[in-house]
């Protein structure tokens, strides 16, 4: 099967732009009614997903009819992507290839093609993911021949949720075409990188036959992100705004929290994994997912709040680690590389403190609540800054390149159990409920006001620093 377009991974050829967030938290979803039916036997359904959350519960993405009695549906069970049709109180049809989608830093192709018409039940459905089609299925009830779906019918059609159930995706989408009429297979939407042949990545999809009911969402317009780019009618956003456009694409993939990696009883995460909260009934410990070994970094991180005994005292802990946050258990920056093989380089947020591995030593001034903190992670020269609200620590004022003299010495990543440092956050035990907004540079966490980009142009921070990148594909496999 191809790799899925991940960390390492250096894109040529189209761009895509722009993908769209959906929260759970926010209902969000967009919704279509048309006026007249198209082709409900043969069509076509392609989109680039990047989930946020994992698990057995079931999530929706796309569904046509209009409720659940009567509905065509594609969504998540146990990680697994299943298709269904259900109408007359029973499944028409009902498929669920064996592949599981649960990585939550990558991107994902799926295609769906459909056509009943077919005298072989097996080729009524075919399922493309990163390319390859997939045979190989848990649940087998292909539809009947000549078969009427509900996709392209004339009932509302839904992106993001299932019909008229509050049951909400998480995640990003990028790239979502119908084509009405046409069940073409995935070479129709992607191809294999031709320097790395594992690699599947998208192409340009405007010259495709769309068909009477088909469409093209690219989310380029912020202001309407349910724009039909095939020139069709628009979709209705509901619970979705101009900030849940994103830079983070298929094509150009970047950091987010990783919600499968926390020391957080409960913890939680939302806004595509851009916002994260620890509990007050445990401490949290919380990292990215992207580590890196060389190059030089940038993020920022805004401190919240929330409630707790000590919420006020703000024992927040902001740094990097060499291991994920479920292979330690304590508090980020002080456990000992002796005992766990760990190697994690903090600041406090209640006196500016700098942990290292255990050590603790004066460095920086103290943070609170709604202050923006920016990390320079310089791995080429194994050092580590903070600034708060853009000044940097040791006295460079406001300014955009970190001062020479803020640094802290990081050990060698190679050297390291790994080789990696991730960047990580988390708070100082109990009874203090923490909420951080992330900004890897592709979807913040918080309203950025200076439209600030890194070196290379990518991300949008608010006090980006000189020689500082994003933490994305095209930077990764440019400098990592």
């Amino acid at each position: 099967m191809a790799t899925i377009l991940g960390a390492n991974t250096l894109s040529s050829g189209y761009d895509v732009a722009n993908s769209c967030r959906f929260n759970d938290d926010d209902s969000a979803y967009m919704h279509i009614t048309r006026g007249s039916a198209g082709n409900q036997r043969t069509f076509t359904i392609s989109m680039w997903i990047k989930r946020c959350k994992t698990g057995s519960s079931t999530v929706y993405f796309f569904a046509s009819g209009a409720d659940n009695n009567a509905s065509f549906s594609m969504h998540f069970n146990s990680d697994q992507l299943e298709v269904w049709e259900y109408k007359s109180s029973a499944y028409q049809f009902r498929l669920k290839p064996k592949f599981k989608f649960t990585d939550v830093s990558a991107w994902y192709h799926v295609v769906v093609a459909v056509d009943t018409t077919q005298a072989t039940d097996t080729n009524r459905v075919k399922f493309y993911i990163n390319g390859t089609q997939y045979t190989d299925f848990d649940t087998t009830n292909w539809p009947s021949q000549n078969y009427d779906t509900y996709v392209n019918d004339d009932a509302k059609h839904w992106l993001g949720k299932y019909t008229d159930q509050s049951a909400y995706y998480d995640g990003y989408l990028a790239e979502v075409v119908v084509l009405d009429g046409t069940a073409a297979n995935a070479t129709s939407f992607g191809e294999f990188d031709s320097s790395s042949p594992n690699v599947w990545k998208p192409i340009d999809v405007s010259g495709l036959t769309f068909g009477t009911n088909g469409f093209y969402l690219d989310f380029e317009d912020s202001s309407n992100l349910g724009n039909d780019a095939n020139g069709g009618t628009d979709w209705t956003e509901v619970n979705l705004a101009a900030a849940d456009q994103s830079t983070d694409t298929c094509t150009n993939n970047f950091a987010v929290c990783n919600s499968l990696d926390s020391f957080s009883t409960g913890g939680t995460f939302s806004d595509g994994n851009v916002i994260t909260q620890s509990t007050t009934s445990n401490r949290g410990i919380f990292t990215a997912t992207f580590g890196v070994s060389t190059g030089k970094w940038y993020w920022e991180i805004k401190t919240s709040a929330s409630a707790g005994t000590h919420a006020s005292d703000e024992w927040n802990y902001i740094g990097v680690s060499n291991l994920p946050a479920s292979n330690t258990d304590n508090i980020l920056g002080t456990s000992g590389t002796d005992t766990n093989k760990v190697y994690e380089y903090a600041i406090h947020g209640y006196d500016g403190d700098f942990y290292n591995n255990g050590d603790q030593g004066t460095y920086a001034a103290s943070f609170t609540t709604g202050d923006i903190l920016g990390i320079f992670l310089d791995l080429d020269n194994n050092r580590i800054y903070w600034s708060k609200n853009g000044q940097w620590a040791d006295g460079s004022g406001n300014s955009d390149e970190a001062d020479p003299n803020g640094y802290k010495s990081v050990t060698d990543p190679a050297s390291t159990p790994g080789g990696f440092y991730f960047p990580a956050w988390g708070d100082g035990g109990s009874n203090m409920n923490k909420t951080w907004q992330l900004n890897f540079g592709g979807t913040p966490g918080f309203s950025v006001s200076s439209g600030n980009a890194d070196p290379n142009g990518y991300g949008n921070f608010e006090y980006p620093t000189e020689g500082g990148y994003a933490l994305c594909s095209k930077n990764l496999a440019e400098f990592g």
